[in-house]
């Protein structure tokens, strides 16, 4: 039988699974392609097989379809915490042509993430946590930039855990006391989403072991 060369956690949703038992699975499923089942305890081996058995069989000689970028656990929680600033800003009192720094920093990387449309699975999320210290650095220099307004970095994802459980965790780990959130003009943050997507797309294309290979040409700021 052929093999799945992404997880079906949308499958197992769509039959009815709960987002906490989907998430296990996901977790698992990940787990097991990095380190192997025999490293999996008994009850995770055997919550595995369930959740396997529960979907519908890969029909024989035709290859899995490979999952969207955009249906990505990592896509997704970007997208969250994006949109989310995006939503803040509405009640902030900025003018109409400025943005704030973060949600351009985040709608930069999920550009990259759709030119290059990397694999996403464990070994790339794991890398992936290096961008936190490079978006604080980001963040950083946009701060001298523009102006500073006040924005809850964990309030909407606390929001959300109350009413659905999910394993997504704060953009700023370790930083929830840090409510500062550059603001810049139109034409300054023409500049940083420059600096953004150089700094951004160098770290991808160096570190995620799904783009070691790439052939794809660099994204330019148009």
């Amino acid at each position: 039988m052929p093999k799945e060369t992404s997880h079906r956690g949308d499958e197992l949703k769509a039959l009815g699974w709960t987002a906490q038992d989907v998430s296990r699975y996901v977790e698992l499923w990940e787990y097991r392609q990095r380190w192997g089942a025999m490293n999996l305890e008994r009850e995770d081996r055997l919550f595995l097989r369930k959740a396997e058995n529960a979907l519908p069989a890969i029909l024989s000689g035709r290859a899995a379809a490979k999952k969207p970028t955009q249906d990505k656990t990592y896509y997704k929680w970007l997208s969250f915490h994006r949109d989310a600033m995006r939503s803040a800003e509405a009640e902030m009192s900025i003018a109409e042509e400025e943005q704030g720094a973060w949600p351009l920093m985040l709608e930069t990387e999920l550009r990259l993430l759709d030119h290059y449309a990397p694999v996403l699975g464990l070994p790339d999320t794991l890398k992936a946590k290096g961008l936190g210290p490079l978006r604080e650095t980001l963040a950083g220099q946009a701060a001298e930039l523009g102006t500073i307004k006040d924005y809850d970095f964990e309030a909407a994802l606390n929001t959300l855990k109350e009413k659905e459980p999910n394993r997504w965790r704060h953009l700023r780990d370790g930083e929830g006391a840090d409510r500062r959130y550059p603001v810049l003009s139109a034409e300054t943050a023409v500049q940083f989403r420059s600096t953004a997507l150089s700094e951004i797309q160098a770290f991808l294309r160096g570190t995620f072991p799904s783009l070691a290979e790439t052939d794809k040409p660099e994204l330019q700021d148009n």
